[in-house]
């Protein structure tokens, strides 16, 4: 074997460890919930994410790497896939592997190798995508073509933004001259029929439930606020210097740079369709920098064109920016399975996001049991989802939030039943209190890592309330 596959077998086999040994985020809890809830879409975002967990458990069991199974070996193969498409889109073998390896070396793509959220399965179809894309443009053939129709219609099902997969191919088609006769036979049609034909579970799910989950991310679009855009576009631009590293960004950045100048002489049709990849999400980006803030793991759907841009610009940058990309995301793995760095909290996502919570749920269930109550509830999802995660014994835990009404899970009766409810001690946090009555409050519990605290609770004694759609009993081990 050649080092490029030494270093891929020995970086998932890394990652599967991380993997293994990391605790659980929120997030991923809130996924893993899904997984024992099937159904056509979630409140959130289409099916797939709970597809792989319901794959990773059945292999693993409920555990962290049943979780995150899927994570690493998709990253795998999916970097091995972007490999032969570079090779085509750059016309040079040794160019391919270098852009896979860049790939990896993104702070985007390696956290989301130890991770399972939507955009997980998102990317690892997009290159797909991208490798059917580059045996098209190499053989001509219309066959390819269904295959990319197939990659579209599992990205649509992974997350909402997979419609921009399907629009730059589609305006690909129109915007190179060589390329519009195929518009004149069934190929593409078939195409994104089939893409649309995956895609329908999804569609009659919203139909079903309302179109809750097409209104949350269409409701994304709105409430222009301009006062806070500078500051939102400031730390977008900064979010993705860090997810793509530095000299990943800059070599991608002089890649678009330099293809954009190219295309006013040459439609080339590798070029064109890397430049619709890239730039076509970049206005909705923008659009949301200008409402909200944008997580700074959204746009990684540009990174696999982006780098391919970018890999042929200066060649003496390649090595330094895999060293630099893999120096900062090995301090998130050690911090991640392995918390042992002097990190300040402030500066430690890992203490924000993952520490403290099995602690947490034994101290809950310590004091339910010296309240006397019969249940569990929680009315944050996040929160509610760890606990369900976390909590060892057979008592109840209850969802109850607005979200839940969607889900496919059972509504208890716990009427007049004395019950503990957990709450974020934080302002803002408190979102369904019609429904509980009176609340006597109980005391703190906090989550925490050794004197460090990462977040308080209120606990307050409750009432059961009567069956309601938005009170759900979660899954549990």
């Amino acid at each position: 074997m050649n080092f490029p596959v030494v270093a891929l077998l020995a970086l998932t086999v890394l990652r599967l460890v991380v993997a293994a040994m990391a605790p659980l985020s929120p997030d991923e809890s809130y996924y893993w919930i899904w997984s024992r809830a099937p159904a056509g879409g979630y409140y959130d975002h289409p099916p797939m994410v709970a597809w792989w967990i319901w794959i990773g458990t059945f292999v693993c069991g409920d555990t962290a790497l049943g979780v995150r199974l899927l994570a690493p070996l998709s990253t795998a193969l999916g970097s091995v896939l972007l490999a032969q498409a570079g090779a085509v889109f750059t016309g040079q073998r040794r160019l391919g592997v270098m852009a896979a390896a860049l790939l990896n070396a993104t702070l985007a793509f390696g956290v989301g190798a130890v991770t399972m959220t939507p955009d997980t399965p998102l990317l690892f179809f997009w290159v797909c995508a991208l490798a059917a894309l580059a045996r098209f443009i190499a053989s001509g053939q219309g066959k390819f073509l269904l295959a990319i129709g197939v990659c579209t219609g599992l990205a649509l099902l992974s997350k909402y933004t997979a419609v921009f997969l399907g629009a730059a191919v589609a305006l690909w088609f129109v915007a190179v001259p060589s390329l519009r006769a195929w518009l004149r036979r069934p190929w593409p049609y078939l195409s994104g029929g089939i893409a649309l034909l995956l895609f329908a579970p999804v569609v009659i799910w919203n139909a079903l439930h309302g179109w809750v989950g097409f209104a949350k991310q269409g409701g994304r679009l709105g409430g222009f606020r301009p006062e806070q855009a500078f500051y939102y576009f400031v730390e977008f631009l900064g979010g993705q210097i860090g997810m793509f590293t530095p000299l990943v960004f800059l070599l991608s950045m002089a890649g678009i740079w330099v293809g954009l100048r190219a295309i006013r002489q040459d439609r080339d049709p590798a070029r064109v369709l890397l430049l619709l990849l890239t730039l076509l999400p970049v206005p909705v980006f923008v659009q949301h920098v200008l409402t909200d803030r944008v997580q700074a793991n959204w746009p990684a759907i540009i990174y696999p064109s982006a780098i391919l841009l970018g890999v042929a610009m200066w060649a003496r940058l390649h090595r330094p920016a895999l060293a630099l990309g893999f120096a900062l995301i090995a301090p998130v793995y050690l911090q991640a399975a392995w918390p042992i760095l002097p990190i300040p909290p402030k500066l430690d996502p890992s203490m924000k996001r993952l520490a403290g919570w099995d602690a947490l749920a034994r101290d809950i269930e310590a004091a339910r049991q010296a309240d006397g109550g019969t249940f569990i509830a929680a009315d944050n999802y996040p929160l509610a989802a760890m606990l369900a995660w976390h909590l060892r014994t057979p008592v109840p835990v209850l969802g109850a939030q607005a979200r839940w009404a969607s889900f496919a899970l059972p509504h208890p009766d716990l009427s007049g039943q004395p019950g503990l409810l957990v709450r974020g001690a934080r302002a803002g946090e408190n979102t369904e209190t019609k429904i509980w009555g009176p609340m006597t409050e109980l005391g703190t519990a906090i989550r925490s890592r050794g004197r460090n605290i990462a977040e308080e609770f209120r606990l307050y004694r409750v009432t059961g309330p009567a069956p309601g759609p938005s009170l759900v009993a979660l899954p549990r081990h």
